[in-house]
């Protein structure tokens, strides 16, 4: 599906338009004209007519904008300049994150075995073209801006895809909140029990948050050069809104780092604490088995073979035996308590 959005110059108005209406080439339209296209699942003919027709990118653009077709994978964000446009690819958040409202019903989504969506973007001086395979609440997002503040397209293809980038960054605040959360209730968890089933969801939480730091970091150094004034298209007056949109970014990538740093250690926690419970188990058998040693030599002495043992004869000398064993036993559970092994 395929929805344009163009700023018309002689009616100083926002329309929809088709693709039937827009000039054969990017370079017919009229001056001071703001065209945002928006190739949503498109099919390879609309494809072709976009990308080859009315703006020609480069065969390793067109490769990269299809990748998740080709091969089922998306590329990872980057941002390179081409003499006639600006390329960039943006990972956002899974859709299936953003279909379920809320933090707790999202547990049971797991990031990492998701695929990574993928969308790109192409601009020019007059020209936004975005491409994606699934739908993006942030795409949405900036529709619904436009529908409210239908002026702000005259402002220029950098703005438009400022209103994106800024909807794609805001979308991660729940993901890291819940993932902080996670791991506060994994840490108390840790201490009172840890078992293997608190150490397979650090482990699930921990493949989360590699998922997470590999796609901020890349956009991250995405936003650091289109803040930095290294390319042409985006215009100084739009650079404070991507420099907002970089410190919310840095915000979170701090977040996932401090949260991998946090898995880090309360996975050190857990082997040590089952360390611990091991070694209080075994200190707990060792005593068991010293009173167990003592009560034996006891039953051994008494069991001899030999014809003159003197309580071997006497009418107690099965409950003295008995009583031995169990003044050796306490009088060792005293000892132990005393000490302050029990």
């Amino acid at each position: 599906m395929i929805r344009i959005v163009r700023w018309n110059p002689g009616s100083h108005s926002t329309e929809s338009a088709t693709l039937d209406q827009l000039p054969a080439t990017a370079a017919e339209l009229p001056e001071g004209s703001v065209v945002w296209i928006d190739l949503a699942d498109p099919t390879p003919e609309e494809e072709d007519r976009v990308l080859k027709a009315f703006l020609p990118v480069h065969a390793l653009t067109f490769e990269d904008i299809v990748k998740p077709r080709a091969s089922g994978s998306a590329h990872l964000p980057k941002v390179e300049e081409f003499p006639d446009y600006l390329f960039a690819i943006i990972n956002p958040l899974p859709l299936d994150l953003h279909a379920v409202p809320g933090s707790e019903p999202a547990k049971s989504v797991r990031i990492h075995k998701l695929p990574r969506p993928q969308l790109s973007a192409v601009l020019t001086h007059t020209v936004l073209i975005t491409h994606h395979y699934s739908p993006m609440p942030c795409i949405m997002e900036g529709h619904g801006h436009l529908d409210r503040h239908a002026g702000n397209v005259k402002r220029g293809p950098d703005y438009l895809f400022h209103l994106i980038l800024d909807g794609i960054v805001d979308d991660y605040a729940p993901m890291v909140d819940r993932i902080s959360l996670q791991l506060d209730r994994l840490e108390t968890k840790m201490f009172r029990q840890p078992t293997p089933a608190v150490l397979a969801k650090l482990m699930r939480v921990k493949r989360e948050v590699t998922y997470l730091r590999k796609t901020l970091i890349l956009e991250r150094e995405v936003l650091a050069r289109l803040i930095r004034g290294e390319f042409q298209l985006v215009d100084p007056r739009e650079m404070a809104y991507y420099r907002n949109v970089y410190d919310h970014l840095v915000r979170y990538t701090d977040l996932i780092e401090n949260a991998r740093e946090m898995v880090s250690d309360l996975m050190q926690t857990h082997l040590a604490a089952t360390s611990n419970r091991l070694n209080e188990i075994m200190k707990t058998l060792t005593m068991i088995s010293t009173i167990g040693m003592i009560c034996t030599l006891i039953v051994g002495y008494y069991g001899m073979n030999f014809k003159h043992i003197g309580e071997l004869e006497w009418e107690y000398g099965h409950w003295l035996a008995f009583g031995l064993m169990a003044a050796v036993g306490l009088g060792l559970v005293a000892l132990y308590r005393w000490k302050k092994w029990l």
